[in-house]
């Protein structure tokens, strides 16, 4: 078998993971629009669609890899099985948890806040 053929098989078997439908709550949506609006008016409409590009890109990794994420918050608020995955070209984490059948968005916050805080009182 050549290596082409070896990455073929590679691909079309990642291809073939299952992928769970990702669900944001009402707070997680907020969080995005609140980052959408703020770079849109900061830096630009098209920094602020590279930014949805990016969660995207981390949607469709913990769709297919729940379990990627770090558990290092779950720890720290005591929530078992809260997970976050931070964006790659943004200092943005997602928090959720994996359920059965999808993925729960908790919040997707910005990485210089106090986290524990916005996770355990969204109001603060």
């Amino acid at each position: 078998m050549t290596i082409s053929q070896r990455f073929g098989n590679a691909r079309r078997a990642n291809k073939l993971v299952a992928s769970k439908a990702v669900i944001p709550r009402t707070l997680a949506l907020r969080d995005i629009e609140d980052a959408v609006d703020y770079y849109a008016r900061e830096a630009g409409s098209h920094v602020a669609l590279a930014y949805v590009e990016d969660l995207q890109n981390a949607y469709e990794l913990i769709a297919s890899h729940p379990a990627s994420g770090s558990l290092r918050f779950a720890y720290e608020i005591g929530l078992p099985g809260l997970r976050s995955v931070q964006f790659k070209r943004y200092p943005y984490l997602i928090f959720y948890l994996e359920q059965v059948d999808h993925i729960d968005v908790w919040r997707v916050l910005h990485a210089k806040m106090d986290i524990p805080a916005w996770l355990q009182h969204p109001s603060s």
